[in-house]
Parts: structure tokens; C-alpha cells; sequence
């Protein structure tokens, strides 16, 4: 089997496992070598090409309900994961952002059992809990110190009662014990589930982009959701981002993922603003969010009550660790689900093994070279928000959708790894964060202009950003022209007019 075969394979499962029609399929054409296209032992250029690809297949599938007219999808591998890691590679003004991607204190530390641990510590509070566990100050070594008093699993738990962010160190072996990994047994990657009747929905005769006239409500934070907002905007649709004004915000990630969005804030602890976000709800086709599991729902916020509220309307959920099991509610990240569940371990036996040495009880950790699980996580969410919006169009209801960064782990496993000297050796690494950027980096960039927003002037002259351009290329409706409100509180808490 090539490694094109094996791709448009994986793509045509999650394709047919959503009930959508095969005939669309052979307008997917994905390109380049996902082997090589990221020196990695896992299959991270299909699953970026995968991810990308359907997602944009659904957005033209739409498009053909709503004109009777199909258009190819083309993804190639090597940009599907520039695309993936685009947050490395955007400028303002000319610049890159002075500002770490994340926090100096967030990395894998040594235990007490001879083990690891990750710590996430990426936002104050979570930074700011992990210090009071340990009783230590900020700084590595000393954080070091202090986990060498601890057993790996012991601290996971202890962070987890404090709602704080660390996972143990694991193998897939381990892994695949762990009751979690039960629960998430045969959980597939994207779930489609109709919650509720509804009329099928009208459609427009000629729209100029597939998603044109789809309102977003977009309450995600970090990377995957927002990556998925940011895919649906550049289809065509109105995506509104709601923040809390209390809640603290990761300007260096937000400036790449809201392109294409409108920017506001709402409290939802002031009933007011909560009542403001409820009249956005009647006239919703999409509400996409990422907070913990239950936690909008405690706010009247669940699948149930949206399509109470609004029939028809397509719910998009995603978690960390799924909506089964004991860890259901744990709040998690990407690079805690690498660790957690043996990512790190078995890429770190790869690259030993490709570099010679000894095999070792438990290797050092070796992270992914890019936050796959986030952004594939995105896409499949995007994928299975439009495969619900057609299913809207085809035969009515209202719809949820699923997706965990377990589960995305677990079917990125599935594709198995790559011999070691195609990864390491083969394997193309990302190119180099520099100014000018590199020339890899600058062909497939695009230019974006920042939203003035209508909530208030912005103040000094407008920005100028460059930044990856959407791998999936349409063959009849690119994607929009984007602006870039470049910050969380831009505009209005309101809905566009429909053209």
C-alpha cells in the first residue's frame, strides 16, 4: 500500500462512518509525500492532510447542496503541515512575536520513581497551582527539586483534585491499562449525534462561499477549537468569538486563530451578558465551544437546551479526554495527552533507535515536533460541524458533535509508525523561525489586514500580518479574503446581517 493509498483510505472511512455519500470522495485529491513531510515516527503529515482534507470536502459537499455544482479538494502533505504548526509562523508588521509560545516552566520533569512528568503552566492560574502543590519557586530547577520528592502518578492526582494541569509519564503499554483507554476503546475521532427534531434547513441558490449566511458562536480558548472557528470563517461563515473578560487570554496563539473572526467579550456571570449570549443562541446555526466537559452546561449552556432554544441548531463540543470514563472531566492539553498516553515514549524508542543506541527501560520523553493532536482535533471538528450542517440541509434535526484529543491520539496510533530512518532520515524538519521568513514559509503565505471591529477605533495606524494560507485548495471557491481582528474584544456582541 502507498502512502497515498493509505490516506485517501483513513479519509474515505471517516468519510462513509459519518453517513455521507461516497461519490463525493473522488473529488478529494491529496498530494506529496505524508511520510516525509515532517520528521516524525507518526503519521502526522496524513493526519494533517486527512484532517485538512475533509474538512474542506464537507465545506464543497455543502456548497454542492446548496448549487448542485461539486468542486475538487486538493491538500498537499508538506503545507498540510505548515498548517498545522501556523502559530510558528505568522509576522506582524514584518516581525514574529517577541513573546514564547509558551511558558518557560512548562516541560517534562524527573520524579522520584525514576519517572516523568509534564506540567502545563501556560496560563497564570495553572502555573500558579502547580507552585502551591509543590511549594517551590519558579523557577526549573527548583521546580525539579521539588518533583524528585514525588511519584509521577501521585502528583497527576494531586493536580487533578486541585484542577491543576500535569499527566505521568506513560508507555502505550501503560497506557492501554489505564481505565481511561478502556473507556476510550472503539471511540471513533469525530461522533455525529442527533439530539433533537427540526425542519430541514432552507438553503440559498447561489452563495459566493460554501458556509456564506452560517453564523458561529465560537467560545474556545488555546488551540484546537479555535482552529476550528478559524476554518469555518474562512469557508464563509460568520464567526463570532466569545471571551470572558475574566479569564486569562494567550495573545500569541489568539492573534493566529481568530483570522477571519469578529472579536467580543461576554461574562457569563452577569446576567445581562449571559441573556445577551442566549438572544445570539436563537439566531445560531453553529455553537462551538471548548471548556471543560459540563461547564457551560452548568451555565444553561448544554447541547440540550441550544437545541431547545434553537432548533436545527449543529453543537460542537470538544474535551481532552472524551465523555466517558474516570478522567471525563480532567482538563487537559495537547502535550499532556502526548505524555499521558505514550506518544512521548514511543517517539523517543524511535529516535534512539534511529540514532544507534542501546534500548532503554524508559527513555527521556520526545514530544511531538508539532501540536498535532490540537490541530488535527480542529479540523475533524470542523469536518464533523459540516458534515451535521449538511445533514441539517439533507434531512433536518439538531445535531452534536464530538471530538476528544484522546480519541484523535488513539486513531492517530492506529495508523501506525514510520521506520526510523524514514522519519529522522527521510523526514523533511520544519523550517526555521526567522526574519525574513524562511522562503519555504513565505511561498505559502498570505497577507492579512487588521479588523478595525465596530466597538471602538483601533488605536495608531493598522497592523499588517502574514501567515500560512489554508492548505485545502478549492478548485472553484477559494477561501475568503480574511482580515485579522489581532485582539479578543474588536466588535460588537451581535450578528451580521444575511446578504
Amino acid at each position: 500500500m502507498t502512502y497515498i493509498s493509505q490516506s485517501c483510505d483513513q479519509a474515505t472511512s471517516l468519510w462513509l462512518a459519518n453517513d455521507l455519500p461516497r461519490e463525493i470522495l473522488s473529488h478529494l485529491k491529496l498530494r506529496g509525500c505524508p511520510d516525509t513531510a515532517i520528521n516524525s515516527s507518526f503519521k502526522l503529515g496524513s493526519a494533517a492532510q486527512i484532517s485538512i482534507g475533509l474538512s474542506g470536502l464537507a465545506t464543497a459537499y455543502i456548497l454542492s447542496l446548496r448549487t448542485g455544482n461539486m468542486q475538487d479538494v486538493s491538500v498537499d502533505a508538506r503545507h498540510a503541515i505548515l498548517d498545522i504548526s501556523s502559530e510558528f509562523w505568522y509576522t506582524i508588521d514584518g516581525q514574529m512575536p517577541t513573546a514564547p509560545l509558551r511558558d518557560h516552566l512548562a516541560a517534562t520533569y524527573r520524579t522520584k520513581d525514576d519517572s516523568f512528568v509534564r506540567l502545563h503552566t501556560n496560563f497564570p492560574h495553572h502555573r500558579q497551582g502547580i507552585l502551591d502543590i509543590l511549594q517551590c519557586d519558579p523557577t526549573p530547577e527548583a521546580i525539579q527539586a521539588a518533583l524528585l520528592q514525588w511519584n509521577a502518578e501521585d502528583l497527576e492526582d494531586e493536580a487533578s483534585k486541585q484542577k491543576m494541569c500535569v499527566t505521568a509519564y506513560r508507555s502505550f503499554e501503560e497506557w492501554d491499562k489505564h481505565p481511561q483507554a478502556a473507556a476510550l476503546k472503539g471511540t471513533p475521532p469525530i461522533q455525529l449525534i442527533k439530539i433533537g427534531e427540526a425542519p430541514k434547513r432552507d438553503i440559498k441558490d447561489s452563495p459566493r462561499f460554501p458556509l456564506e449566511g452560517i453564523r458561529v458562536l465560537d467560545l474556545c480558548r488555546v488551540l484546537s477549537g479555535p482552529v476550528c472557528g478559524r476554518t469555518l470563517a474562512a469557508y464563509g461563515a460568520d464567526v463570532l468569538l466569545i471571551t470572558s473578560p475574566n479569564l486569562p487570554d494567550l495573545p500569541v496563539l489568539d492573534i493566529d486563530t481568530s483570522r477571519g473572526k469578529r472579536t467580543t467579550q461576554l461574562d457569563l456571570t452577569q446576567t445581562t451578558q449571559k441573556d445577551c449570549l442566549k438572544e445570539l443562541v436563537k439566531d445560531a446555526d453553529v455553537f462551538l465551544q471548548a471548556y471543560r466537559p459540563g461547564g457551560l452546561q452548568e451555565k444553561g449552556f448544554g447541547p440540550q437546551e441550544l437545541a431547545k432554544a434553537r432548533p436545527g441548531i449543529v453543537c460542537a463540543n470538544l474535551s481532552a479526554y472524551g465523555w466517558e470514563g474516570p478522567w471525563k472531566h480532567r482538563r487537559g492539553f495537547d502535550s499532556l495527552v502526548q505524555t499521558a498516553t505514550g506518544f512521548n515514549w514511543a517517539e523517543a524508542e524511535a529516535f534512539a533507535k534511529f540514532n544507534g543506541q542501546p534500548g532503554m527501560d524508559k527513555p527521556e520523553p520526545r514530544a511531538l515536533p508539532v501540536q498535532a493532536l490540537d490541530h488535527v482535533a480542529g479540523y475533524f471538528l470542523a469536518f464533523g460541524i459540516q458534515a451535521a450542517i449538511a445533514k441539517t440541509i439533507t434531512e433536518g434535526g439538531s445535531w452534536e458533535v464530538r471530538v476528544s484529543l484522546a480519541a484523535v491520539a488513539q486513531w492517530l496510533r492506529s495508523l501506525g509508525q514510520l521506520p526510523p530512518d524514514t522519519a529522522f532520515s527521510d523526514g523533511k524538519p520544519l523550517p526555521k523561525r526567522m526574519i525574513p521568513p524562511d522562503p519555504e514559509v513565505a511561498a505559502l503565505s498570505v497577507t492579512l489586514h487588521e479588523a478595525t471591529g465596530d466597538k471602538r477605533d483601533v488605536e495608531g495606524r493598522l497592523r499588517t500580518m502574514t501567515a500560512i494560507r489554508h492548505a485545502a485548495q478549492l478548485s472553484v471557491t477559494p477561501v475568503k479574503d480574511m482580515k485579522a481582528p489581532m485582539c479578543l474584544d474588536r466588535h460588537q456582541p451581535v450578528w451580521l446581517l444575511r446578504v
